[in-house]
């Protein structure tokens, strides 16, 4: 009984957060032409407050990413711009995947048992998949930005991969894709959409990269089974 008003107050806190946001028409703060008509004040703010400049940025990139709203890409093109590209690189790594994890948190608690009592035997192929692919399954999908990744935190929450594996693998499998949003923040007055950021190239260069360790490991699994066939005739 208790574990069920929590949730309708998570979920009621939830609702009331994101209403909240388009209602005030917030979203406008987290826009490419506003965080560059903006930039040399975030600049001089920086300058003189780093701590709490540091510390008021990672507190909304955390809200936004945890809430699943619109504008992280934004807010990390502002990292880069405001902070430059190491401290920015980071900021956003860390603000980034704490705020991934809260969401995959959330749908956790929220849905995990729902969905799972539900759709138990459609999802007994998943779950095992994940247990045993898991971390490699979710670096392949963190490397390739093609996917929402506020779909992959929810999603994510819903199997049985453990808190730590997600956060770990997050933080290093977001990493290429946080560089190159911040390396594009640092010359924030070149750009004029989101969708100019990665070429097909650089697309297929990430996936490239997310694929392989899966490959690597479907390949070492061969090997395996193909040395213990032979061991086995001997």
């Amino acid at each position: 009984m208790k574990t069920n008003v929590s949730r309708w107050m998570v979920v009621a806190a939830v609702i009331a957060l994101v209403v909240l946001f388009f209602v005030l028409d917030l979203n406008r703060f987290l826009s490419l032409d506003y965080i560059k008509s903006q930039q040399e004040m975030l600049i001089a703010f920086y300058r003189e407050n780093t701590a709490a400049a540091i510390g008021i940025y990672m507190g909304i990139y955390v809200i936004v990413t945890a809430l699943s709203l619109p504008g992280a890409a934004v807010m990390t093109l502002a990292g880069g711009a405001v902070f430059g590209l190491l401290t920015g690189t980071v900021v956003v790594s860390f603000a980034s995947t704490i705020g991934a994890t809260l969401a995959f948190l959330a749908s956790r608690f929220l849905l995990q048992d729902w969905v799972q009592a539900r759709f138990k035997d459609k999802l007994r192929a998943i779950n095992k998949g994940i247990e045993t692919e898991g971390a490699f399954y979710l670096f392949t999908l963190r490397l390739v930005p093609v996917f929402p990744f506020f779909i992959i935190n929810l999603v994510m929450g819903l199997t049985p991969i453990t808190t730590i594996r997600f956060y770990l693998v997050s933080q290093i499998g977001m990493l290429a894709g946080t560089l190159v949003y911040v390396n594009a923040g640092t010359q924030l007055g070149q750009i004029d959409s989101l969708q100019g950021i990665l070429s097909p190239g650089l697309l297929l260069s990430f996936a490239l990269l997310g694929i392989f360790p899966l490959l690597a490991k479907k390949g070492v699994s061969v090997i395996k089974k193909k040395k213990g066939k032979d061991h086995g005739k001997l």
